[in-house]
């Protein structure tokens, strides 16, 4: 997508963080908003601060992990403002604790939002952006999903995945006018590391002192501002990867190198050679 402006985006859990600085960056770019999140005073809020700013803008109640919801959405954004041109999959939550300790009701709560809530988004949205000419799909990760910490299998789990979807999907719908991009940030000054509380167990999987150690360097992380603006860019600029921690690079490069040296390994054993 060459030009953001005219077009309609949708964007969830777009009442704080991320999702309400893309949000910003999109209306300032000239596109009408819908802001989808759970939070319905939070929506309230931060309809107005774009409509402070001059842009179009309107709200849905909307638990993403609800199909039904979903689908309210969608026809809540075609009803407001007849087309759709880009969605923002954003609306995610975290969890943590070590394997044998984690709820199988804590996991089903974040497939359920930071997956299948994606799943939703691109299913039930991609043909009302195809019947609107054509569009953009922005899914947020995280280098977790590129990169795994110990203490977070559920949130890494859940953003490989997501990771792994968009590259399907991006080679899927290069035929159909619709561009694919990935958001994979580093820390960012959001309030996801508080989101366990809402789960089943209410955040009893991360001890209090890797909380805190999280707590810190997300309270010291990026501005959502920014990582809003360089996604705007990313989306004009059609680029699939949106990284913005140049420093975890090398992070990133020490797994790729542990793939490559232990695909290598296989190629030693002669019942795979030629394969």
């Amino acid at each position: 997508m060459s030009k953001i402006d005219g077009t309609v985006a949708f964007v969830t859990g777009g009442a704080s963080g991320i999702g309400l600085a893309i949000a910003k960056s999109l209306a300032g770019r000239g596109a009408s908003v819908m802001l989808a999140d759970i939070n319905e005073d939070a929506l309230a809020s931060a309809k107005a601060e774009l409509v402070a700013m001059g842009a179009k803008a309107a709200t849905v109640l909307c638990d993403v992990s609800d199909e039904a919801a979903m689908r309210n959405a969608a026809e809540a954004t075609m009803d407001a403002f007849g087309a759709v041109n880009i969605i923002v999959n954003n609306a995610g939550v975290a969890i943590g604790g070590q394997p044998g300790q984690i709820s199988l009701e804590d996991w089903r709560w974040i497939v359920d939002i930071n997956l299948m809530g994606v799943v939703y988004g691109v299913e039930i949205f991609t043909p009302l952006i195809e019947a609107s000419g054509g569009g953009h799909i922005v899914n947020v990760a995280s280098l977790a999903g590129h990169m795994a910490a110990p203490g977070m299998g559920p949130y890494n789990a859940t953003k490989f995945a997501v990771v792994g979807y968009s590259e399907s999907l991006v080679q899927e719908l290069a035929d159909r006018k619709i561009g694919v991009s990935v958001l994979c940030p580093g820390w960012v000054r959001t309030n996801i590391h508080k989101s366990s509380a809402g789960s089943p167990s209410h955040g009893a999987g991360l001890p209090s002192d890797q909380l805190a150690e999280i707590s810190s360097v997300i309270d010291n992380g990026l501005d959502p501002a920014d990582v809003a603006e360089w996604t705007a860019d990313c989306v004009e600029a059609n680029r699939f990867y949106v990284f913005t921690h140049g420093s975890m690079r090398p992070l990133v490069e020490a797994r790729h190198a542990m793939v490559q040296a232990d695909f290598d390994a296989s190629l030693t054993n002669p019942a795979f050679k030629g394969r």
